[in-house]
């Protein structure tokens, strides 16, 4: 039993109060951020100032990527998206109607990322019907990159907003 208490101790499982939790929060965001649509951003950064086998990749990489995403939202976008609903609705209501902190925590990651996703299949959709090449492309996925970026800026603060508050609530500051 003592060393139950222990590790309950040691690990908090608390969500806004763990550091594992703000890890994995600055590891999503960043991790979100380098990917624009499946192309690591230094690769664009690179084929903006050298043209040749940088572009080439990013050419193959961001067309793989909105292949695979219109792909995977023509077979089954009506299931993911009546999914993700409930899957953000149970989240929300458990979190947020019924006060679990887990809940909480998962959907203040999951949400906005959720955002994200629809963003991506909108740039999919823009690289499927205007092809674009060379500068045009790397100007789609920089206006991505920031889109994801805002969306994340946005979801930290809210995020820490939040955590903060309940940190507050919890310990009795």
């Amino acid at each position: 039993m003592d060393l139950y208490v222990k590790l309950f101790d040691l690990i908090d499982m608390r969500s806004f109060s763990n550091l594992w939790y703000w890890i994995a929060l600055a590891v999503l965001w960043s991790g979100a951020s380098h990917w624009v649509l499946g192309v690591p951003f230094g690769l664009i950064q690179r084929a903006g100032r050298q043209d040749g086998q940088a572009a080439e990749d990013v050419a193959t990489l961001a067309g793989i990527t909105a292949r695979r995403y219109l792909s995977l939202v023509a077979a089954g976008g009506l299931w993911i998206a009546g999914f993700t609903g409930f899957a953000l609705t149970m989240l929300a209501v458990l979190g947020f109607g019924y006060r679990v902190e887990f809940c909480q925590a998962v959907f203040l990651l999951v949400a906005p990322m959720t955002l994200v996703g629809l963003w991506s299949v909108r740039t999919a959709r823009l690289y499927a019907a205007r092809g674009p090449e060379g500068e045009a492309l790397y100007r789609m996925l920089r206006w991505h990159r920031l889109g994801v970026q805002a969306i994340g800026i946005v979801s930290v603060f809210v995020t820490v907003t939040w955590g903060m508050w309940i940190n507050m609530l919890v310990t009795g500051l």
